[in-house]
């Protein structure tokens, strides 16, 4: 994947209602190549709206493409797009290898190839010991790991993950994050929405927002945060001469306000954190303060989550 075009997936003033009832409402966004966290509480749109994006319903209003293209009308394109749902129905008479090879195959994957891909995939999410065990007696973290799996039967440069780390053991869980940060560094689009912010934050900055059935916002986190201003991103520093140091940065450009805590503390108020983490590396050498330790306080997705909601 790495050194192919970059791919580009785009919502244009998308929206979905099934009667009276507007489950998502005028989107627009457009994500490249990498992870991207799609973020909402229960109830929000999140997997209507990742419907939507992987052409698996017809938007009410509006357009998705793909690479320029409109998704729901070019049906080759789907060859390039994997899906893992949310909930599943697995047939439990079928072991996970026996899954694995129908969905190769059903993918177009030649025969000759079948048996390496289906390796290849149990290896990758760590079901090689459970690959003759039928699927009934999978537990579901296994299930979850196998519906990852068969998303990427067919190779796609294009990846929904609809809450797949629901029901994951922390063993479990801990392998998929890393699966799913490779998948990103392979140069795929891997879209993966949850509700539970930590668990994004383990895999990627670059997230998208949805509330109340509309995108809120979309980019990396400390962008994001960058756009409140009426939240002063918090910004602590560890340094022996903490006092020096809150002289000098208090009469810096992008400083708000600056406080000590103890001797060794420093904490900076600043409404362009981006600008701020730019400019301290000279402001430091300017002024010859050696700092230990730096640390944003509030730049997390459940601060940023929480300012631009209000719950």
């Amino acid at each position: 994947m790495i050194g192919q075009p970059p791919v580009r997936l785009e919502a244009h003033e998308v929206g979905k209602w099934f009667g009276e009832v507007v489950a998502v409402g005028n989107c627009s966004l457009e994500v490249g190549r990498g992870v991207v966290g799609l973020l909402g509480q229960n109830g929000a749109g999140k997997t209507t709206l990742f419907k939507l994006l992987a052409g698996l319903i017809t938007p009410s209003r509006g357009r998705v493409l793909l690479d320029g293209h409109p998704l729901r009308s070019h049906v080759g394109l789907y060859r390039r797009v994997g899906f893992c749902p949310e909930s599943d129905a697995l047939p439990g008479w079928l072991t996970g290898r026996e899954f694995l090879h129908m969905l190769v195959r059903l993918a177009g994957v030649e025969r000759a190839r079948v048996r390496g891909r289906v390796d290849e995939l149990l290896e990758r999410f760590e079901l090689t010991d459970a690959a003759n065990r039928r699927l009934g007696g999978y537990s579901k973290g296994m299930r979850q790991k196998l519906k990852l799996a068969q998303a990427l039967a067919h190779d796609p440069d294009v990846l929904f993950m609809d809450e797949p780390l629901n029901g994951m053991d922390p063993v479990s869980r801990h392998q998929a994050i890393g699966a799913i940060r490779q998948l990103g560094e392979e140069g795929r689009t891997v879209l993966v929405s949850s509700h539970i912010l930590p668990e994004v934050e383990e895999m990627t900055r670059r997230i998208i927002l949805i509330h109340r059935s509309k995108v809120l916002a979309e980019g990396d986190v400390t962008e994001i945060r960058d756009l409140i201003p009426e939240y002063p991103t918090v910004v602590a520093l560890r340094c022996a001469r903490a006092r020096e140091l809150a002289a000098h940065l208090v009469r810096q450009e992008h400083v708000m306000g600056v406080e000590c805590e103890g001797d060794s503390r420093v904490i900076v108020r600043t409404e362009h954190a981006l600008a701020f983490y730019r400019a301290l590396p000279g402001w430091l050498l300017e002024s010859g303060l050696a700092v230990e330790e730096i640390h944003t306080l509030d730049d997390d997705l459940e601060s940023v989550f929480t300012y631009l909601t209000g719950d």
